[in-house]
């Protein structure tokens, strides 16, 4: 099908990190633009600020009638909406086609060169900066984030429309739409198992992501997998390796290694070792599509960051405030390890929202033993998302398994003040739900204090 057929594109969840990149896709495409979701957010209104149509109620008596026309109006859903709205029900029964995101994303990706960043953690912040690098060489690219750029203030990166760069998504199969003339893997870990039927059937499905790269194309894996393509991370035994790192007032500075031979002195601001991987991964793509390493040496140091992937709010020498989108057991473990880094022989808080009841289900072990690590730890209720509530699985079983000196469970209202009654330097806020939206809160009152 031809996306440019139709005049009208209708989103159903357009505040979601894709969906908004999608629908900001379209506004520069000249489209119509309309959506729906059920709150107001800063993605839902950067899309009303550029002219786009938003409505917060799941009734069809809101769409405009020039929206209801089948041959015109194309819907792009989110798996993450119910099955039951009764506007994707609608869309459905009237003969409108309707799409999922990862489709429509798939039909733009696949018309041009396509760059696909897949792995269970690593892929918002891999594609940011390979975005980012590819912006600084002025190459012709359009890049679709999930996660919000700081350098741009933008899930959408537009340059031009030789290359397609996106995050391939393995929730929902949505990876499986790609074919990937460049594929990069950064993380395999169990996770949405919803979906899967455990580590070796996403295995399975991530096996199938990779037939899908073009014959003459590329797979770049991180070290760790055991699925072949080329190598990268910090092995010397790999064929593009980190080495020579050194940590100067919070910036890595590091040499990097590929196929034998050294090319010295990348500067790099974002904490962790994880990131220095991601890192790794975006230069590597970068140089396949013909940048030059000087040029990726200037852009790389001049990386901010994405919204939510460890982003400071506060970051003194007595008081430090970090907000991140980490929801998994991995991810925390990483957050984790970069304070140590940073911070070593401090005490850590952490304020973390479960996110989904089945994930807390399928690994409450894991959970509760990265959570421990922490000094104090704030646990809020879960967040359900697309879910019904599972007997027994709540914030309180997951608190009474976690061994720290300081945990309670704490209502998100009262977060700012809770945090601030702890009177700790190192202070972490964690979650996929909305715990992010009180990030400014928080910061607000941490500053009410000076240790």
């Amino acid at each position: 099908m031809k996306l440019n057929n139709y005049n009208n594109i209708f989103f159903i969840g357009i505040g979601g990190s894709g969906m908004s990149a999608l629908a900001n896709y379209f506004v520069g495409e000249n489209k119509r633009v309309i959506g729906y979701d059920k709150f107001e957010s800063t993605n839902t209104n950067n899309l009303e600020s550029k002219g786009v149509e938003i409505i917060y109620n799941d009734d069809i008596e809101e769409v405009g009638i020039e929206y209801l026309e089948p041959e015109n109006t194309l819907v792009i859903y989110t798996p993450a909406i119910p099955k039951m709205s009764k506007l994707l029900q609608y869309f459905i029964s009237s003969g409108f086609v309707v799409l999922k995101r990862a489709e429509a994303l798939g039909l733009i990706a696949n018309s041009s060169f396509c760059v696909a960043i897949a792995g269970t953690h690593g892929k918002t912040t891999t594609t940011s900066i390979l975005g980012h690098l590819l912006k600084s060489c002025n190459k012709s690219a359009t890049i679709f984030l999930g996660g919000i750029s700081e350098n741009y203030n933008s899930n959408l990166i537009a340059n031009g429309k030789d290359i397609c760069v996106v995050e391939a998504d393995e929730f929902d199969k949505s990876f499986l739409t790609l074919k990937p003339n460049i594929a990069c893997i950064t993380s395999i870990d169990a996770d949405h198992l919803d979906i899967y039927n455990g580590l070796d059937d996403l295995k399975d499905n991530f096996n199938l992501f990779i037939k899908n790269i073009a014959p003459t194309g590329a797979l770049i894996a991180n070290e760790d997998l055991e699925i072949g393509g080329e190598s990268f991370g910090f092995k010397s035994t790999s064929k593009y390796n980190i080495q020579n790192i050194n940590l100067h007032n919070g910036c890595y500075n590091f040499d990097v290694c590929m196929d034998g031979e050294m090319t010295q002195n990348f500067k790099f601001k974002l904490p962790g070792k994880h990131n220095l991987s991601n890192a790794l991964a975006a230069i590597v793509i970068a140089l396949k599509l013909d940048c030059k390493i000087e040029d990726l040496k200037l852009g790389l140091s001049t990386f901010i960051g994405v919204k939510r992937r460890y982003s400071f709010h506060i970051n003194s020498k007595d008081l430090v405030y970090i907000d991140d989108y980490a929801h998994h057991p991995e991810e925390i473990n990483a957050i984790y390890n970069s304070l140590v880094e940073s911070y070593p022989d401090e005490n850590y808080l952490v304020a973390f929202q479960p996110h989904l009841y089945s994930r807390t289900r399928d690994f409450i072990e894991e959970f509760s033993t990265a959570l421990s690590k922490f000094h104090t730890v704030l646990l809020l209720d879960i967040y359900p998302a697309r879910e019904l509530p599972i007997d027994g699985v709540d914030a309180n079983w997951l608190l009474s398994k976690i061994s720290s000196p300081v945990k309670k469970t704490v209502k998100l209202k009262d977060l700012d003040k809770q945090i601030y009654n702890c009177k700790m330097k190192i202070n972490v806020t964690l979650g996929a739900g909305n715990i992010g939206n009180e990030a400014l809160k928080i910061k607000k009152q941490l500053l009410e204090y000076a240790i």
